[in-house]
C-alpha cells in the first residue's frame, strides 16, 4: 500500500505543479512551489485521514470519518487564499490565484483518495480555463487599444462646420 500512497502524492504534486507553472509563467504571486505543495499536502492529509488511524479503531465503539480532515483542508486553504487577495486603489487582485490554490487543494484531496482520472480531468479544465481567460482578456485589451487609437487619429470635426 505504501507504493500506492507514494503514487497518490506524486500525481497530486505533478498536477498541482502543472497549475503552478501556468501561474508562474503569468508572474502571479503563488506559482509552482505553492501549488505543488498545496496539492501534495492535501493528498497526504487525505491519505492520513483515510488510513492513518486504522490502529486506533480497534474497538467497535470508535468510528472513522475520513471527510473531517478534507473539510478542514478546505477551511485552511481558504485562509491561504485570503492572503493572496489584495484590495488596492478600488481594484481587487489575486482572486484567480486564490481560486487556483483552492482548486489545487481539491485536486490534491482527490488524488489522495485515489481518484486519478477525476484529478487529471480537473487539472486539464483548470489549465484550459486559465489559458482561455488569458486569451480572452488579451483580445479585449487589443480591441480597446485599437478603438482608442482610431479615436485619437480621427478626431471629431469641430462643431459648427
Amino acid at each position: 500500500m505504501t507504493l500506492e500512497f507514494i503514487l497518490r502524492i506524486f500525481v497530486a504534486a505533478v498536477l498541482g505543479g502543472a497549475i503552478g507553472l501556468e501561474r508562474e509563467y503569468r508572474e502571479k504571486a503563488a506559482g509552482f512551489r505553492t501549488h505543488f505543495l498545496v496539492a501534495l499536502g492535501s493528498a497526504l492529509l487525505m491519505i492520513v485521514s483515510a488510513y492513518g488511524f486504522e490502529n486506533a479503531l480497534a474497538s467497535p465503539e470508535h468510528r472513522l470519518d475520513v471527510s473531517r480532515i478534507a473539510a478542514q483542508v478546505v477551511t485552511g486553504i481558504g485562509f491561504i487564499g485570503a492572503g493572496t487577495i489584495i484590495f488596492q486603489k478600488n481594484t481587487i487582485h489575486g482572486l484567480t490565484t486564490a481560486a487556483g490554490i483552492w482548486v489545487t487543494a481539491a485536486i490534491g484531496l482527490a488524488c489522495g483518495g485515489g481518484m486519478y482520472v477525476l484529478s487529471i480531468a480537473a487539472t486539464i479544465m483548470v489549465l484550459v480555463c486559465l489559458e482561455a481567460f488569458n486569451y480572452w482578456l488579451r483580445r479585449i485589451e487589443s480591441k480597446r487599444k485599437e478603438h482608442n487609437s482610431r479615436s485619437n487619429t480621427h478626431p471629431d470635426p469641430p462643431k459648427g462646420e
